[in-house]
């Protein structure tokens, strides 16, 4: 009985309704910011039914598409932030073999996507710590760009830190309020983190700071950009 294919088994579960499929998929229309365990909290509040996060995740999986959003970057910004002469940075952190956090500020060319720097610092991150690690990054260029963006990270555009752009008399370009990290640099991070830091032990600033321009000639020269 125990391998008979035919033996007659217990009936599953039954999916979720028609009527909590809609009631997920319309407050999701409406509150486009809620995750899967908000929605499962109101549902459980407004309807008293207990329902998990992972059944508000499947259903939405299966059923909702979301459509265009109008509160979306216009052709506009899209363009400016494609424009060349400007660069953008944002920050990264990692460990070292001795568990010793650093900070790390990564500079690239937003119109030929090349990394222009690598700027390491090793405990708390202040406004004069940050425009060291940029001078550090910058170091070696040629020209400087017209306009300089970033996300609304707090250690950059913090009025409790003064701002890099209040340093070099830049522009300041920053992404749209929709936009909640800034893509394009945040994408590079994912590749440094991904396809190198992950896979590196490193034990001090100045061994961190070696590696991460061996990166920067591979990324720059190297490695091939589907793009």
């Amino acid at each position: 009985m125990l391998f008979c294919p035919d033996r007659r088994r217990q009936p599953g579960p039954r999916g979720p309704s028609a009527e909590l499929i809609h009631v997920v998929i319309e407050m999701r229309q409406r509150n486009s910011n809620w995750g899967c365990p908000r929605i499962a909290q109101e549902i459980a509040l407004s309807f008293h039914i207990q329902i998990d996060k992972d059944v508000v995740r499947r259903i939405l999986a299966c059923h909702y598409r979301p459509g265009q959003d109008p509160d979306g970057p216009t052709w506009l910004t899209f363009l400016g932030d494609m424009k060349d002469s400007l660069w953008s940075m944002d920050l990264l952190w990692c460990e070292s073999a001795t568990l010793r956090t650093h900070w790390v500020l990564v500079v690239m060319d937003q119109y030929t996507r090349r990394i222009v720097g690598f700027g390491v610092h090793a405990g708390t991150v202040d406004g004069v710590a940050l425009c060291r690690m940029f001078n550090c990054a910058i170091r070696g260029q040629l020209w400087m760009p017209k306009y300089v963006s970033s996300d609304n990270d707090p250690f950059i555009g913090s009025t409790s830190r003064k701002p890099i752009c209040e340093y070099w008399n830049y522009q300041k370009s920053r992404p749209s309020s929709t936009f909640p990290v800034h893509p394009f640099a945040e994408r590079l991070i994912g590749t440094i983190r991904g396809e190198y830091l992950d896979h590196l032990l490193f034990w001090t600033t100045a061994d961190l700071e070696n590696k991460l321009l061996d990166f920067r000639t591979y990324f720059n020269n190297y490695r091939t950009h589907t793009s």
